[in-house]
């Protein structure tokens, strides 16, 4: 939105509530060698902590050996399960560590309480969103196959259109399965329709080689800051895209800021604490914080004044901010319907080398479960196809290094004997070779129960609210978990694989649940939405279908918190394409108020 409005001649000022550390080489160098030394290479890892502006993160979660979590660090949670996401606040924001992957919703996810009895419907439809979607994916340079996710998923493009950049190539596991299963039909359970898998490639907003196809033909040149190619190398599989591109392949936030206007000037240091209005809900502008010293409490009170002020601070921080100012919640359903991704993990080993550990995290999925009349009792769900091995379900290839040198983990049980030397590696090769994961990605129901408030009581260094957090899933969501287990146990069946997919209690598995007499254990995307829904009326939304807040004419809250559901496809696409959706209607408002008056005489009178 900065780059837009600034680009239109509009003057921007962005206040970021951390450092601008990371949009240099040395900051890259920096955070790149933080992540090298990283024990647990999680999705904050490379990022150094900010008490003046706390990020959460997945390692403050810790599940109870009889189920049951506890939470530590910036969230207070008091949900029946965990909030199992984080962000980042830094210049660039969560967009610095997420895995890059930028499929489009499906039409149907715009219609779900209408068209399914379910969750929230959108008050605009794909239609609505797709010429925006183009315009995003030429911001983010995005590579796919328009053709591939046309025929297969049944997307809407326009005729010849093509994406910036060809897709990602296919991972070796991509090909193994799509050799094995490809036209092969399954059932979920034995009275539910068939379904054909087909493995299909994801779009990514990572560098790969240019569309010569694209517009008309054109081609795809990217220009960055003062008209030099936009940085980064082409993605060489370095297997670390969460949380950081070596390379700078993916795409991060700061290569748009490398292009900003002089129009546009940025802040840092400065956590916005309040949102100023009048008596008539007119806002103002902000209060913000600056600090000079993260570690040190110390810091100094300023205001900004604006004639248009834009949120877009992630969803739970722009909750959390409205509900600090008492702004926009005639409806009170700020920090209501808070949603994410719920992930359900399996994985098994196949009967050959399936290449793991190599290129980004996931190239290709199984994208027939997304919708369809199973909706109506079950979420859905897309099926990554997860290129790291055990890495996220297992902590793989450090947990079996850890196993096989018999070093014990927090059981207190007496330490095994060690494999060790040529036994060890031909062990690991034999075995950490053959891993493959699947990641079933389902969609959450906006549920009003599953929010965000704030407790006076708890507060950050600079002595600001704390997000406090409740969450759990519904049964229309758990039910989707027991469709995607089942589909996935037909899967590993299909293949000849051993499945080694278990789910308990214990210090790893906070997510843990037991539904209908079965364990479960879901994990968080970090695609935290719905905490500001959009909608058609003032009664039930905050914002309308431009992200402006229905309560406040010149206050925008933008992002993923709009969003009144995400389908099954990663929502940052789907943002990026909102966003600039809503710089048409701050472009109009700007002009209105800047428009000049006309002022008529009283008749008769020179």
């Amino acid at each position: 939105m900065a780059k837009h409005l600034g680009d239109r001649g509009r003057r921007v000022l962005v206040l970021e509530a951390g450092t601008r550390t990371l949009d240099t080489w040395p900051g890259h160098l920096d955070a790149m060698n933080t992540y090298y030394a990283a024990l647990a290479k999680v999705p904050n890892s490379p990022y150094r902590a900010n008490a003046a502006a706390p990020s959460p993160d997945v390692l403050d979660l810790q599940g109870l050996p009889e189920g049951g979590y506890r939470a530590t660090g910036y969230f207070l949670q008091n949900g029946a399960l965990p909030y199992a996401s984080d962000y980042q606040r830094a210049t660039g924001g969560t967009a610095l560590h997420w895995m890059g992957l930028v499929p489009r919703m499906h039409p149907d996810d715009f219609t779900v309480r209408s068209a399914y009895g379910y969750g929230r419907d959108w008050p605009l439809g794909y239609a609505d969103l797709e010429p925006h979607y183009r315009v995003a994916e030429h911001a983010l340079g995005a590579a796919g196959d328009a053709a591939e996710q046309s025929d297969a998923i049944g997307l809407p493009f326009p005729p010849g259109y093509d994406y910036p950049m060809r897709r990602i190539p296919r991972s070796h596991l991509d090909h193994l399965l799509a050799t094995r299963l490809d036209g092969t039909t399954i059932r979920e359970t034995p009275d539910a329709p068939e379904t054909t898998l087909r493995v299909v490639t994801t779009p990514h907003a990572r560098n790969s080689t240019p569309n010569p196809h694209y517009d008309g033909g054109r081609g795809y040149r990217p220009a960055g800051a003062a008209g030099l190619p936009n940085y980064g190398e082409r993605c060489v599989g370095n297997a670390s895209c969460t949380p950081i591109c070596p390379v700078q392949a993916k795409y991060t936030p700061l290569k748009t800021q490398a292009t900003w206007s002089r129009r546009v000037t940025l802040v840092t240091h400065a956590v916005v604490s309040r949102v100023l209005a009048d008596r008539n809900g007119r806002v103002l502008g902000v209060e913000y914080q600056r600090y000079d010293d993260p570690a040190a409490p110390g810091h100094t009170t300023a205001t900004a004044e604006a004639d248009i002020v834009v949120l877009a601070a992630h969803a739970i921080e722009n909750a959390r901010l409205l509900l600090v100012s008492g702004l926009a919640n005639s409806s009170d359903q700020v920090g209501r319907n808070l949603l994410d991704h719920p992930m359900l993990l399996t994985w098994g080993l196949l009967d050959r080398p399936t290449g793991p550990f190599r290129g980004p995290g996931s190239t290709s999925g199984f994208e027939g479960f997304r919708t369809g009349p199973a909706r109506r009792a079950r979420a859905p769900f897309r099926i990554e196809i997860g290129n790291w091995g055990w890495s996220w379900s297992a902590g793989s290839p450090g947990s079996d290094v850890a196993r096989l040198l018999g070093i014990p983990g927090d059981t207190g049980a007496p330490r095994p004997p060690g494999v060790f030397g040529t036994r060890l590696r031909e062990t690991l090769g034999r075995d950490v070779g053959r891993q493959f994961s699947l990641q079933f990605a389902l969609e959450q129901d906006a549920e009003s129960r599953n929010r965000v408030t704030v407790d006076p009581a708890h507060r950050d260094r600079l002595g600001n609210p704390r997000p406090v957090l409740t969450y759990d899933l519904s049964d229309h969501v758990k039910r989707g978990m027991v469709a995607a287990k089942a589909v996935s146990d037909h899967l590993f069946r299909l293949l000849g694989a051993d499945d080694r997919t278990a789910y308990a209690p214990g210090p790893f598995a906070p997510g843990w649940f037991r539904f209908d007499d079965r364990d479960y254990v879901f994990q968080g995307a970090g695609h935290a939405g719905g905490t500001h829904v959009m909608g058609d009326a003032p009664a039930t939304s905050v914002v309308d279908p431009w992200q402006r807040c229905w309560d406040h004419p010149n206050l925008y809250a933008v992002g993923c918190g709009s969003m009144p559901s995400m389908g099954t496809a990663n929502p940052s696409l789907t943002m990026a394409a909102l966003a600039l959706r809503s710089c048409e209607q701050i472009d109009r408002d700007l002009r209105e108020l800047r428009r000049p008056a006309v002022v008529r005489l009283p008749e008769g009178q020179p």
